[in-house]
């Protein structure tokens, strides 16, 4: 077993279940959308993280070690990318509308895995802390790996059911708007905090 595993789950529960840009965008589509159709969103935030793990823990550590400028393309492409998933979150059509658009799909949030700083950096303190390359590493990995697929899962779930009920208060287009332009605003105020 995983010896330091009491740890790793609190520290994945902590940084899984604030809200963050894949949060936020889970929250959004379950409001307006539903649990079944955010299905492929969970599944592409899920994927798309431990992707991002998997490529850390085989090595891509070292080379963001070397090149910082890296983690600066990255930050950049992430605010460009969360910025645009803002706008479209922001004018979302009502249900009610003929032109009800789709949910953010899972290439959507598998990309945005990608280029998210809050994920790499996430994924990078992960690999530094929870791994040691001179012990067991390969089991340690594959724990770590598993355990942090669990929690992604669950906790975009989570904030997924939050939107869905949120939804049964929602009486109106107009609160349904702000609830819009909110997540939107909430977005926007993760890229700034990327930068502070």
């Amino acid at each position: 077993m995983y010896p330091e595993l009491t740890t790793l789950i609190l520290f994945g529960i902590a940084g899984a279940y604030i809200p963050g840009p894949n949060n936020i965008i889970a929250s959004h589509s379950g409001f307006n959308f539903g649990f079944i159709k955010t299905i492929p969103l969970i599944f592409g935030v899920g994927f798309g993280w431990i992707f991002i793990l998997v490529m850390f823990e085989s090595g891509l550590i070292f080379v963001f070690q070397q090149f910082p400028i890296l983690q600066s393309i990255v930050k950049i492409l992430g605010t460009i990318f969360i910025v645009f998933l803002a706008y479209k979150v922001a004018f979302t059509k009502m249900r009610s509308t003929k032109a009800t658009k789709a949910p953010i799909t899972f290439v959507d949030t598998l990309l945005l895995q990608t280029i998210n700083p809050q994920g790499i950096l996430t994924a990078m303190l992960i690999v530094s802390t929870f791994l040691d390359p001179n012990n067991n590493y390969l089991r340690d990995a594959i724990w770590v790996t598993s355990i942090m697929f669990v929690i992604t899962i669950t906790s975009v779930a989570f904030w997924v059911l939050i939107g869905k009920y949120l939804r049964k208060v929602a009486t109106n287009e107009k609160f349904i708007k702000i609830f819009n332009y909110s997540m939107s605003f909430l977005l926007i105020v993760c890229v700034i905090l990327f930068y502070v």
